[in-house]
């Protein structure tokens, strides 16, 4: 038997009803009819949900955890989610705040391959904190944004990831783009690129196939875009690849950042998650990233720790205060920043990656 896990329930609601709310929800994840027609033992006592404990946070809002039977899950990263909160991510005044996995259900999806330490020697990083840059806008040719990574390699970037926009689409094929970029970064060993795999799995697997071919060793997926189980595939059977996750749609789900981003994208194999950053262009409260971060990097079921990645219209001049805010242990990503530099990227970048190398590092 494998044990039960525990989904965390963040529920708005009263005192008075409470109870029959948090029942209410444990039937839904778990059989989704009446408990009074089923008449098979093992159901009833096995995998019905059970209601284990009901906590009052503030005025009008409580922690409701539910024990579901970890057997359910079926070694499926879909099924996992659909289990936590497939239905009841219907009800709105419901959020999935945190879950509490067995070891044995954590060990089966394995987690990140290479994870930061790896990351780091990739590059020939040690302790400090890497730093990342992206290819964009979406329209540009393969050879216009073989061009921008050149430029950006010049300037000592760690990574050169995809806009999570780029694709397949005509203007810019997925197989033309890779091989004009790892030709472009060839002349760089220290720098690494990172392309965005979209499509079915077919598709993606193809992708990761066409980006080995011309020596590349690492790619970006959106997991919620994609499917969180076909990006546990994709992880899985490419051990050599290091996987990063983005965040596009992740903010739909009403489930934590730090749950969904830190703990179970790492879960599933990304070896980078990346996150809004605070004050930025989306609303991530400290808080909120301090937390993400400290998910990523948690000392959880011997799972290599993935490395945060905070973003979302990050500039120069806010390298620093972000080094102060997550330490070493982080990849700093700037794209816009420094491509409104124009003509003078690769200076630019050179000064990004100089604030990252000189930073006071404890």
């Amino acid at each position: 038997m494998v044990p039960r896990l525990t989904a965390i329930y963040h529920v708005r609601g009263d005192a008075a009803s409470i109870a029959v709310r948090a029942r209410a929800i444990a039937v839904e994840q778990s059989v989704e009819m009446p408990v009074a027609a089923i008449d098979d033992a093992f159901v009833l006592s096995e995998i019905v949900g059970r209601v284990d404990a009901i906590r009052a946070l503030t005025d009008g809002v409580f922690e409701v955890r539910i024990a579901l039977a970890g057997e359910t899950v079926g070694g499926d990263a879909g099924q996992l989610m659909n289990m936590l909160f497939g239905n009841t991510s219907l009800h709105e005044d419901v959020i999935l705040s945190d879950v509490e996995l067995p070891a044995e259900l954590v060990a089966a999806f394995a987690g990140p391959r290479h994870g930061l330490p790896a990351l780091r020697q990739r590059v020939g990083a040690e302790k400090r904190a890497l730093t990342c840059s992206a290819l964009k806008p979406q329209g540009l040719a393969p050879a216009a944004l073989a061009d921008l990574a050149r430029r950006f390699a010049a300037g000592g970037v760690d990574y050169i990831k995809d806009d999570h926009g780029l694709a397949d689409q005509d203007y810019s094929p997925f197989a033309a783009r890779v091989e004009a970029i790892a030709a472009a970064l060839a002349a760089y060993p220290d720098t690494q690129y990172v392309p965005s795999l979209s499509g079915d799995l077919g598709t993606m697997r193809r992708q990761v196939a066409a980006a080995a071919a011309v020596g590349i060793e690492a790619a970006m997926v959106s997991p919620m875009v994609a499917g969180v189980s076909n990006f546990h595939r994709l992880a899985q059977d490419n051990p050599s690849f290091a996987f990063f996750a983005h965040p596009a749609l992740a903010g739909a789900a009403r489930i934590a950042p730090e749950l969904l981003i830190g703990k179970l994208f790492r879960m599933l194999g990304a070896d980078a998650v990346v996150f809004p950053h605070h004050g930025g262009r989306f609303g991530y409260s400290p808080d909120t990233c301090r937390a993400v971060a400290r998910a990523a990097l948690a000392d959880w079921h011997s799972l290599h720790p993935s490395v945060p990645v905070p973003a979302g219209g990050m500039t120069l001049a806010r390298v620093p205060e972000m080094l102060d805010f997550y330490g070493a242990d982080i990849m700093l990503l700037i794209g816009g920043d420094l491509l409104q530099a124009r003509d003078r990227l690769t200076e630019e970048t050179a000064a990004f990656v100089t604030a990252v190398h000189r930073y006071p590092y404890g």
